[in-house]
């Protein structure tokens, strides 16, 4: 008997604790297993502009095929992306080695625009301030008359207001007289107005600017241009001086038009080299492309919003004749001139643009802040089909941005009434 109740107790005391188990097993909190979303790809705002930037790449191409050039590239950029970029070509007629992204070519006066950068920069970390005195840093300086000679800031030779005539002693620049003595004959030229007053193009007056900051920073151009512009805009491709060029295994051929688009290859040519910020700097379609991406990104930290003001704000009207914009047709309202770079009125949009020539090479770049496009043109064999593509791209976008505007205000008003 006792025996019996031994067992009762012992299984009464099992079931007890399997019990308590299983209540406790209850009360504890089941883990459930998370399952991760996958995280959505960044949004590319290329996409916006897929049909007109389709509508553009077809244009492109008919007018490089029609301007028979020997080499050539081309980029988009939109709200800080690369939209497009396309080479043509060869680097040298007759060899079979291709125009690739990294090709340099040579920026011509577009150089302007490069330099105007690096003057925004400067002048925005308090460097070299615009509205320093050419005399200050530049001892001996004088021009023909004492006014121009003390009023005479680094304002009015980057937007070519100096007063002196326009392309002063070009000439002696095509003989390669250095720079230094060019100078040293300034007190020669015509003076036509106080500075700041008229717009007259230079190459030997805009740079002047390169040994003012030398005088300032104690460093060389192209050092300073590499620390402040092609490093933190990612031009790894870009130089300045003829050594450099000469020297770099990608680069791109000068050639001469024999006539209906026949193009035979020139000499390597140092002309305007020792202009350095008006015509010295090399540069691939990728740099550009890399510069209109930060210009074009609202969101860029290479360039502030004071240095970007300062390099686009027009400072002066530019009477230019028609033939110079006669590509874009009727839609230019007024033409002006900021830090380095051409201000246009293109249909209702203030278009920041530059050209440049030299023998064998064809540049040009435009920017449009409002619309955050950025489109650049070089080639190797400058034909007139070429300079149709920067106006044909912005036609057809200007045209579908106005088209999707209306659309919206139809809608907005719809929705209103």
């Amino acid at each position: 008997m006792r025996k019996k109740r031994y067992y009762f107790v012992v299984i009464l005391a099992v079931l007890l604790l399997i019990a308590f188990k299983m209540q406790s097993f209850k009360s504890q909190p089941v883990e459930v297993a998370q399952v991760e979303e996958p995280t959505p790809p960044p949004y590319n705002p290329v996409i916006e502009i897929q049909d007109p930037l389709a509508r553009f790449d077809s244009i492109l191409d008919a007018n490089v095929k029609a301007s028979g050039v020997v080499g050539a590239a081309a980029v988009v950029t939109y709200k800080g992306k690369i939209a497009l970029m396309k080479c043509y070509g060869v680097r040298k007629a007759g060899s079979n080695e291709p125009i690739d992204k990294n090709t340099i070519f040579r920026l011509a006066s577009v150089s302007k625009s490069i330099t105007g950068v690096l003057a925004g920069i400067l002048d925005d970390e308090d460097i070299v301030d615009l509205d320093d005195r050419v005399i200050d840093y530049i001892p001996g300086f004088t021009l023909k008359t004492q006014k121009s000679t003390n009023e005479l800031r680094i304002r009015h030779l980057l937007s070519h207001t100096s007063g002196l005539i326009p392309h002063a002693y070009d000439l002696m620049v095509e003989d390669h007289v250095p720079l230094d003595k060019i100078i040293e004959r300034l007190d020669e030229v015509d003076v036509t107005a106080a500075p700041g007053q008229l717009y007259g193009y230079q190459n030997v007056v805009y740079s002047i600017y390169d040994p003012i900051t030398k005088a300032k920073t104690h460093k060389n151009y192209d050092a300073l241009m590499q620390e402040k512009v092609f490093d933190p805009f990612g031009m790894h491709d870009a130089s300045v001086g003829f050594d450099a060029f000469e020297n770099d295994d990608n680069k791109a051929w000068p050639h001469f038009n024999k006539g209906h688009n026949r193009f035979s290859p020139m000499r390597l040519n140092d002309r305007y080299y020792n202009t350095a910020p008006a015509a010295g700097v090399n540069a691939s379609i990728s740099d550009l492309g890399n510069l209109l991406a930060q210009l074009t990104d609202p969101e860029s930290k290479a360039l502030s919003k004071h240095a970007r003001e300062t390099i686009f704000t027009p400072q002066v009207k530019s009477p230019l004749s028609r033939n110079y914009f006669r590509s874009w047709g009727r839609g230019i309202q007024s033409k002006q001139y900021s830090i380095g770079w051409r201000i246009v009125d293109y249909k209702g949009r203030r278009v920041a643009y530059h050209g440049g020539f030299v023998s064998g090479y064809k540049a040009e770049i435009a920017y449009c802040e409002d619309d955050e496009i950025g489109i650049a043109f070089l080639c190797n064999s400058p034909a007139s089909e070429t300079a149709k593509n920067i106006p044909a791209f912005l036609n057809i976008l200007f045209e579908e941005q106005d088209r999707l505007a209306e659309n919206k205000a139809a809608e907005s008003a719809a929705d209103k009434s």
